[in-house]
């Protein structure tokens, strides 16, 4: 078993890259499969979840290719769709990543049937797919749930109106993406309205498809008849910059983020403001340092424009490490407190009450071995082995690997003291 060893004691200081978001990367690709031909995809983050997605694609009878840009944790990614592909996905690949499933709504438009797996991913609570499945349904399509797999089929799906019950970035994704090849308007109404949304209707836009709204609560589809593949460049990972600009104010440390968007973090940026921190919008990037010990905010996480979900066990270890007392709410996923336990034996006086966590700041951590339960809360938790009295050994570190590109060699750029480590399994 991997793990990472993390020297308490540094100042995170100087500057950090930030490559294409994950969240918006893999849907990218899946958007791919509604054009025959080479789409090229620029920025493409080198992770674990980027090598499952490219496997998806090419059991679907995808060419898929990586070229990596040295010293940017992204790169190249080059996928060939043929005319006809495959419209089964494998369990084995898509129980290890939820994002999977957005083939679905791709591979029902072109195809007009699909059998895809149902996904795994991050223990954060449950992620049903009743909105997904009603969504397709009102656009024509029958789907049954059978040995494990949603299949699907369609002749020809037709548009519609569509009111999701929350504001889901799936749902949302899978539903334009279907509704991009289909016969007439379709409206998605109380949609997402994250950057990554954004990102992928631009790409369907310069794929040939018609979408207004995208960024508001309101989608509207034109369908049209054929896409044709292109180049495109990801959008930037707000999530991997706001965990960078956490541990900036964590380490009281001083981090200029390149190509971090302050415009996706706006709620985030404003709280480590109140904590104390300085926050510079820069050409090109963002600035964030901490002179002393942060004061608690209180944080409650919601769709975006809110608190970003992702971010909350970053807070959490920020509270966790500041003055006073914060409240920390969480709205979006049940489960994301799972990690708080661990966060516990490094010494943080946290309690739960329900989607509450009243956290109560101490001056320092104390080290001990914990357990990554997730992507976020593995990130959480290294940024807290940083503020720890020794080493910290933060174990099953492939949940890191799956959303933060070269997270080691990037620590250490910026002056921490991490290594990669193997440990007895």
């Amino acid at each position: 078993m991997e793990c990472f060893e993390v020297t308490g004691g540094a100042r995170l200081a100087g500057r950090v890259r930030v490559t294409g978001a994950k969240n918006s990367a893999l849907k990218l690709m899946a958007a791919a499969l509604l054009a025959t031909g080479r789409t090229t995809i620029h920025e493409v983050p080198d992770i674990l979840d980027v090598t499952i997605m490219s496997e998806v694609l090419r059991r679907l009878g995808c060419e898929v290719s990586y070229e990596r840009t040295p010293g940017t944790g992204g790169g190249r990614l080059t996928i060939d769709v043929p005319e006809r592909p495959s419209t089964e996905t494998d369990y084995d690949l898509v129980r290890r990543m939820r994002a999977s499933i957005s083939v679905l709504g791709p591979l029902v438009a072109r195809c007009g049937t699909a059998r895809v797996a149902l996904p795994g991913g991050d223990a954060i609570g449950s992620r049903g797919l009743d909105m997904h499945i009603s969504g397709l349904e009102r656009l024509g399509a029958t789907i049954v749930s059978e040995h494990g797999f949603l299949v699907a089929t369609a002749p020809r799906l037709t548009g519609t109106s569509i009111w999701l019950d929350f504001p889901s970035v799936g749902a949302t994704e899978n539903l334009v993406m279907a509704a991009v090849l289909a016969q007439g308007t379709t409206v998605v109404d109380n949609a997402a309205r994250e950057p990554e949304i954004v990102d992928l209707c631009r790409m369907l836009g310069e794929m040939g498809a018609r979408i207004d709204g995208a960024g508001t609560s309101t989608i509207t589809v034109e369908g049209v008849d054929s896409l044709e593949p292109v180049e495109y460049t990801t959008v930037p990972d707000r999530i991997v910059a706001g965990t960078w600009a956490i541990g900036a104010v964590m380490t009281r440390g001083d981090v200029v983020i390149e190509r971090g968007m302050a415009e996706h973090l706006t709620v985030a940026l404003d709280k480590l403001a109140d904590a104390g921190a300085t926050v510079e919008t820069l050409p090109g990037g963002i600035r964030v340092a901490m002179d002393g010990r942060p004061r608690c905010v209180d944080v409650v996480t919601l769709p975006f424009p809110g608190f970003p979900t992702d971010l909350q066990p970053m807070a959490v270890a920020l509270a966790a490490v500041s003055t006073g007392t914060a409240l920390i709410t969480e709205n979006v996923f049940e489960g994301r407190f799972m990690f708080v336990n661990e966060l516990v034996r490094l010494g943080a006086d946290v309690r739960i009450d329900g989607h509450h966590a009243v956290v109560r700041g101490r001056e320092r951590f104390s080290s001990a071995p914990v357990l990554a339960t997730d992507i976020r809360a593995g990130a959480g938790l290294v940024l807290a082995g940083l503020c720890s009295d020794g080493v910290t050994e933060v174990q099953d570190v492939h949940h890191v690997d799956r959303g933060y590109p070269d997270f080691v060699d990037q620590l250490r750029g910026l002056g921490a003291q991490v290594q990669r480590t193997q440990r007895p399994g």
